[in-house]
């Protein structure tokens, strides 16, 4: 266990696929030179986020792991002896497509793979259309920085999927997102949400007593439906300590790389004064996997 230098790469995007990796990759050297060993990525960043509307030719964006974007980005970690975290939209067969977080071990090699358990479906974020969800469980993917819990987005609002990565060992938590607000809402509610996201996360830390990484995109993006507002995503990206504790955090509106160390060392510490995995009352939880409790 040790103490490892972080990258959240927080990036606008465009209809240019190309374009889009090509900026990851660009960011990805900037944190690789500044020092960072592991660079997470935000969710689905080689395009716009599409699940705002429901059209069957955005599957066509889709593409296979390993394919294109893995060749890519682990030669980038190979080059660059980083391990990435990327966030891809996975064709596993045809008509069956995945949101995937897919890790890179510093070799270039493919330490792993999470599939997007929790599949939201509300206007703009129309994700039940395109997303199977996930099929690979919450396990964490060993790496040579840590042991990664990688999540999803919509994952974040669940303590289960956070509890079930710390007690099948993660160091970290992390999450790749693409989340923001409705421009038509009054200052208020947008703030509420945003306040909501980062409190949620931060619980997660302080329950699991882990680190928590999250990173959002950023910028306005329209819709195809001409009816609809778009999405002004929030930024924000932070990291919090085991004790929910801000570490580090990002601008609402501009591209950056936050870049700050975590000490893994920590979380043995803050669990020995807060012993929340002893006073679990396991013997108590049977009703946790009912829908609902009549």
């Amino acid at each position: 266990m040790k103490r490892v230098k972080i990258a959240l790469v927080q990036q606008t995007c465009c209809d240019d696929r190309q374009a889009n990796l090509a900026k990851s990759a660009e960011l990805i050297h900037k944190a690789a030179a500044a020092g960072a060993e592991l660079v997470v990525l935000q969710e689905l960043h080689a395009g716009l986020y599409f699940c705002q509307v429901e059209d069957p030719t955005l599957f066509d964006q889709a593409e296979s792991i390993p394919g294109p974007s893995c060749e890519l980005l682990g030669n980038l970690a190979r080059k660059l002896g980083v391990v990435i975290v990327s966030s891809l939209f996975e064709r596993r067969a045809p008509g069956l497509y995945h949101n995937t977080a897919v890790v890179f071990e510093k070799d270039g090699s493919i330490a792993g793979t999470y599939r997007k358990m929790h599949i939201p479906d509300d206007p703009g974020f129309y994700e039940k259309f395109y997303f199977t969800p996930g099929d690979l469980g919450f396990t964490p993917i060993k790496t040579s920085v840590g042991t990664l819990g990688v999540l999803v987005c919509w994952d974040q609002w669940y303590p289960e999927g956070a509890r079930l990565m710390a007690m099948a060992g993660a160091d970290l938590l992390i999450y790749p997102t693409a989340i923001g607000w409705d421009p038509a809402d009054s200052q208020d509610e947008k703030e509420r949400q945003r306040d909501a996201w980062i409190i949620s996360q931060r619980g997660h830390a302080v329950s699991n007593g882990l680190p928590v990484l999250a990173v959002n995109r950023v910028g306005f993006e329209s819709s195809a439906d001409v009816s609809a507002c778009g999405i002004q995503f929030w930024g924000s990206s932070f990291v919090a300590g085991p004790q929910g504790e801000i570490l580090a955090e990002a601008s609402r509106d501009c591209e950056e790389i936050l870049l700050t160390e975590v000490d893994l060392e920590r979380s043995e510490t803050v669990r020995r004064i807060w012993p929340f995995l002893r006073d679990r009352r396991i013997d108590a939880y049977g009703d946790i996997v009912k829908r609902y409790r009549d």
